[in-house]
């Protein structure tokens, strides 16, 4: 298995404080969350910033040098902007400006060397079939321009499962297989989303499995706990089918912890 985790658990960290200490902690995978300092237009344009520094997160905005990465042996994967965007938007305007920002996510991939990129499937807001038919249709053409422009840049496009929860698209293993074959992008399996619903091992015939999103919860909430302190599986039979696995955490101790934990689990020292 080749293991990595996600950014947010170093969040405001410089690009090259979280590759520092990826490399130094041995992981072989590092997932970007493309969100505030790390949004890909800015990153894009440093240099021609003009936010004035007030405070420590405008002087983040205007420091992170993206050319760090050729200093650093490590695979990225980048997880492109979500919050306050929905590809499956009612509001025609909300799903142009979230392909544009995907779109520059997928730009930011290129330049760096990004193996991958994932993003959401998009929200509904209202539990009516023709309504969510509706978002499907519409999250399936922004999401498919994305993958068509991921195409033309090399990039691999994936989407990712989302919890069993009624606003989420993509929150059944049969929503999911249709959004991602119906865009022709690959699959990114978020375990934790998946152990939401009544057979979790249903997401894993899947087609196209890019990479995993590795998290914990009791089965009903997507409350991000450390692997093994819910009731998700993380049997050795499961972790030798994962061949790319992203700890997705809030707190970096946490992701040493799973770390080990999936280590000790493959050994059988669990």
């Amino acid at each position: 298995m080749e293991l990595g985790f996600s950014s947010l658990s170093l969040f405001m960290k410089s690009l090259e404080e979280i590759l520092e200490i990826a490399t130094n902690d041995g992981f072989d995978l590092i997932e970007i969350l493309c969100e505030g300092p790390y949004w890909p237009r800015n990153l894009l344009n440093q240099g021609n910033n003009s936010t004035e520094k007030i405070n420590e997160y405008d002087a983040k905005l205007n420091n992170m040098d993206i050319e760090i990465f050729d200093s650093y042996d490590i695979k990225v994967m980048l997880h492109s902007p979500t919050i306050d965007l929905n590809p499956a938007s009612m509001n025609k305007g909300i799903r142009k400006e979230t392909e544009k920002q995907t779109k520059e996510a997928l730009d930011l991939a290129s330049k760096i060397g990004a193996i991958a990129i994932t993003t959401h499937p998009g929200l509904v807001h209202r539990r009516e079939d023709r309504i969510r038919n509706l978002a499907i249709e519409f999250a399936i053409d922004t999401l498919g321009n994305c993958q068509r422009y991921a195409e033309e840049l090399g990039v691999v496009f994936s989407v990712e499962n989302m919890p069993n929860k009624p606003n989420f698209l993509a929150n059944s293993p049969q929503e999911h297989r249709l959004i991602v074959e119906s865009t022709g992008s690959v699959s990114t399996i978020d375990w934790g989303h998946a152990n939401t619903y009544k057979n979790p091992n249903e997401f894993l015939n899947i087609p196209n499995i890019s990479y995993f999103h590795l998290n914990d919860n009791m089965g009903k909430k997507d409350s991000h706990l450390p692997l093994g302190e819910g009731s998700a599986d993380f049997s050795s039979s499961f972790l030798n089918n994962v061949k790319r696995g992203i700890i997705e955490l809030n707190d970096y101790g946490d992701v040493l912890k799973g770390k080990k934990y999936i280590f000790e689990k493959l050994k059988g020292l669990r």
